[in-house]
């Protein structure tokens, strides 16, 4: 792979986006797959974010030349700080399975059930996709499966693109609907997996709280991460007040959980289970809160020094809020079907469905009256997208509306 390490600090922020937000996405599956190979990949890309914060730093001391360089650059280390923060707690949440803590054994069935699989699988000599492109293969087709990321030795490849093609010895660390993991590894040339055994009667009341409570603390923690380093590249108040809302939702879930932890207590088997929760809970607060330390100096309108202000106005896109009407013609279409970044130029970084949080959607989601889509793209594609997503009016209103 060409050597694309970041240079600056846009491309430093961009690429320390991918990084946190794959590193939260696996810790989570590590634990709730009690996967130890997922969370030694939490454990080499936390190496990596130090790397960049590192960098980070060395950009802040070589632009102060100042006393008055040296406080506006604080803005710098107060986003280097909110990064070393989620890779910490990121690696917190993965550090559960290595210390043999995990999370009670009767959960588990239902989290396999409750969102898409995260996985990794090496791929082997004599694979059938050794030599070919990730267009020729076409994986989320024919596997279900869409490509996170690709490891090649010390070297990552974020989001791969079509052009991407796979060499033996490649880690692919994958995202997708459980029946596929087995599909993928076919392509990979690995063995397939055995089917989890069957769980004994669970022992626990209010399981199914416990789920919940589980999928949306990670389905919202991966939306905040993204979206706080969103609202940094874009200098955006209105995603920081998303992340400020998420950061809330959190300390409710957190409380939530702990509280079922000591309810479960005098159930428990083995009550180093439910010491992994308590972990994973403090883990995922911290997750938030340093999503939220990054938006605060967007929320705030504080002054950002030269050097990331000049980054962040690269950009001319604005973000956007919609609300898919019942009757509109965005309800019961797939992104897909709908090309909106073809249409409007607008790309969705995130649905709402009720309380939960779809983060990074995939071609095929389909919207739903009363989803709320957060999207970001040029400011003359708002109003198109605001079209797709309205209900028509009424022939009779419409005249009625018109003027006399």
């Amino acid at each position: 792979m060409p050597d694309t390490r970041p240079r600056n600090v846009k491309e430093l922020l961009v690429e320390s986006k991918d990084v946190s937000e794959l590193m939260v996405d696996l810790a989570y599956a590590a634990v709730f797959f009690n996967d130890a190979d997922l969370a030694e990949e939490v454990e080499v890309l936390e190496e990596r974010m130090d790397g960049y914060l590192r960098r980070l730093r060395e950009i802040s001391m070589l632009a102060a030349r100042s006393p008055e360089d040296a406080e506006a650059m604080g803005s710098v280390l107060h986003i280097a700080a909110a990064m070393e923060k989620i890779g910490d707690a990121a690696s917190d949440i993965a550090r559960v399975v290595q210390a043999r803590l995990g999370i009670p054994r009767e959960l588990r069935p239902d989290l396999r059930h409750a969102d898409e699989i995260v996985g990794r699988v090496r791929v082997r000599e004599g694979a059938p996709c050794l030599g070919r492109s990730l267009r020729d293969l076409l994986l989320p087709s024919e596997t279900g499966m869409w490509l996170m990321a690709i490891r090649r030795g010390a070297d990552w490849e974020f989001d791969p693109q079509a052009g991407s093609v796979l060499s033996e010895g490649d880690v692919l660390l994958y995202q997708g609907p459980e029946e596929g993991m087995n599909l993928i590894r076919e392509v990979a040339g690995a063995p397939a997996l055995p089917d989890p055994p069957e769980g004994d009667a669970p022992p626990f009341s209010e399981l199914d709280r416990a789920v919940d409570i589980l999928v949306e603390m990670k389905n919202a923690a991966e939306v905040a991460v993204g979206l706080a380093y969103s609202a940094l590249l874009f200098n955006d108040a209105a995603l920081a007040a998303e992340v400020a809302t998420l950061e809330r939702r959190s300390d409710i879930l957190h409380d939530e959980l702990e509280s079922w932890v000591l309810k479960a207590a005098p159930e428990a088997r083995n009550t180093d289970e439910l010491r992994g929760l308590l972990r994973l809970a403090n883990a995922s607060e911290t997750i938030f809160d340093a999503a939220r330390d990054m938006t605060w100096l967007v929320e705030h309108g504080e002054d950002l020094h030269p050097v990331v202000r000049m980054a962040l106005e690269e950009t001319e896109e604005v973000t956007a809020e919609t609300i898919v009407e019942a009757g509109s013609r965005a309800e019961g279409r797939s992104l897909r079907q709908l090309q909106l970044e073809t249409e409007t130029g607008m790309f969705v970084l995130a649905v709402q469905r009720g309380r939960r949080w779809i983060y990074r959607p995939r071609p095929g989601l389909e919207l739903l009256a009363g989803d709320r889509v957060i999207s970001i793209g040029p400011e003359e594609g708002v109003p198109e997208l605001d079209s797709l997503a309205r209900a028509p009016v009424p022939a009779h209103r419409a005249a009625s509306q018109s003027p006399q």
